[in-house]
């Protein structure tokens, strides 16, 4: 029997098999095929293939998948279609069989090939770890943080965090070398400011504003440093 692969890994069962597993002559099968195709109005030349015959001379078949398999055969009687779904099964069943390979280069072939799989799925995490991170920043938050607050939420050092701020252009520092947010942080929704008042050395109020994160800036930062895994 001759079991063809596309190359999209797709089983396919050609048209010589179905004529030796329905006791059909090749052309009568061929024929039959192209009468299909010409009725659900679909390309039969989508499905040609090259064999070669035991004089070594080129001939033309069909591959065809399981659907269209099942569709040529319901025309036959329910014996033939009784062997073509056994044989299906049985083509089913090989492709889910793990593969063993014989020789050095198809087990080479298979390292290589379960390799490149674990990179995939190692950047597909990479790509979602540091969302779940962010996600568990933001379920500690109840509103907007001061920098104190941020620094424990993403579980980085207040000073370091600081001069990360201050070198990454989401805070400065004023003439009086209090802290401000960039104004382009607020623009983005990143952070605001909230108006303040505390004692001053003479007991009179002393009213200031105090930099604030919003929880979007928190899902930002939180992303940020769960990639980079460390605050530069």
């Amino acid at each position: 029997m001759n079991i063809q692969t596309l190359q999209t890994n797709n089983q396919t069962m050609s048209s010589r098999e179905i004529a030796e597993l329905c006791d059909k002559n090749h052309f009568h099968v061929k024929r039959d095929i192209e009468t299909m195709c010409q009725q659900i109005e679909i390309d039969v030349s989508k499905f040609g293939g090259i064999y070669f015959d035991a004089s070594n001379r080129q001939q033309t078949e069909y591959l065809l998948d399981r659907d269209l398999t099942i569709t040529l055969v319901s025309g036959y009687n329910a014996k033939l279609r009784y062997r073509i779904v056994k044989r299906w099964q049985e083509l089913e069943a090989q492709a889910s069989a793990p593969v063993i390979p014989q020789t050095l280069s198809q087990a080479l072939r298979l390292a290589a090939d379960q390799a490149d799989l674990i990179d995939k799925q190692n950047e597909r995490l990479a790509l979602t770890e540091p969302k779940a991170a962010a996600l568990d920043v933001i379920d500690c938050a109840m509103g907007s943080l001061n920098v104190r607050d941020t620094a424990k939420a993403l579980g980085i050092p207040q000073n370091k965090f600081v001069n990360w701020c201050l070198g990454h252009d989401w805070m400065y520092r004023d003439k009086r070398n209090k802290l401000k947010m960039s104004s382009i942080r607020m623009k983005q929704g990143f952070m605001e400011e909230r108006a303040v008042t505390y004692q001053g050395n003479s007991n009179e109020r002393v009213a200031t504003t105090q930099p604030l994160f919003t929880p979007k800036g928190l899902t930002h930062l939180a992303k940020t440093f769960a990639i980079v895994h460390e605050v530069a």
